[in-house]
């Protein structure tokens, strides 16, 4: 894919937005290069509009010609629509087709889509919206390196991106995905911890939020095994220790693993 080539983003919601605005600021596509598509028109129009980006209601419209197509819809949509694009003719040029539709496997959008249309499945998350995302990108069927890399550089403005086979993705969803949310029950908890111990609920959360984002830190810059990093502050007959136990009693291990498995 060029530098400027154009692309047509198709669902212009809260990951839509995000996605345009990271690609722009990385130089990656010009404004003009960048349509976008919403149902609800009005809303649709005035956030094209503050982000200097060309909007249309036809879907086909925005399509035809498009380098790289990026589906940013709901699950019970993106075949759907995928499959009245390539009715309409729209993909006949064949683009390569970006879908973040969650639990959508490749093969679903290639039986709708002409023939050998490259697509590539990716999940990314909602800490996009502040450029600390993780996004994971898989090929279908027609889908080259190349095809990989061009989606890669779609979500390496809004975090961190990584390749894996299309096996995994349903997994990568119940981890990665949804794992923010797992996150910020465990936040919010720890910081029940500290309101009942007498620390105000705001500096509670202050505390629990920086500390996360610290030990997370931790892990990626040192690439340690949390269980060493976690030794380092276990030190003989401390509290962390004690606390530690209190919470293996309640199979924290057990119960964040079975969260993902029940997600995926």
């Amino acid at each position: 894919m060029k530098k400027n080539g154009s692309i047509a983003i198709i669902g212009f919601g809260i990951m839509g937005r995000t996605l345009a605005q990271g690609l722009i600021r990385s130089g990656r596509f010009r404004r003009d290069r960048v349509t976008v598509t919403a149902r609800a028109r009005a809303a649709g129009a005035a956030a094209a509009a503050e982000l200097g980006v060309r909007f249309s209601s036809d879907n086909d419209a925005a399509v035809r010609g498009a380098g790289m197509v990026l589906l940013c819809l709901k699950p019970r949509d993106a075949a759907r629509v995928a499959g009245e694009l390539a009715a309409a003719g729209a993909l006949d040029h064949r683009p390569l087709l970006v879908s973040i539709a969650a639990g959508v496997g490749t093969a679903a959008l290639e039986a709708v889509l002409p023939a050998r249309v490259p697509v590539v499945r990716a999940m990314p998350n909602t800490p996009c919206l502040i450029g600390k995302g993780m996004t994971v990108v898989a090929r279908g069927a027609h889908a080259s390196a190349a095809h990989a890399r061009a989606a890669m550089e779609l979500f390496a403005p809004v975090g961190r991106v990584l390749e894996l086979e299309e096996k995994h993705m349903d997994a990568v969803t119940g981890l990665s995905a949804s794992g923010p949310a797992f996150i910020y029950l465990i936040l919010e908890a720890l910081a029940d911890g500290g309101v009942a111990q007498g620390v105000p609920r705001a500096v509670a959360t202050e505390l629990v939020a920086q500390m996360t984002l610290g030990a997370a830190e931790m892990v990626l810059a040192t690439g340690r095994h949390p269980a060493a990093l976690k030794d380092d502050v276990t030190t003989p007959a401390g509290c962390t220790i004690a606390g530690i136990l209190t919470l293996e009693d309640g199979k924290i291990r057990s119960v964040l693993a079975h969260a993902v498995e029940t997600a995926t």
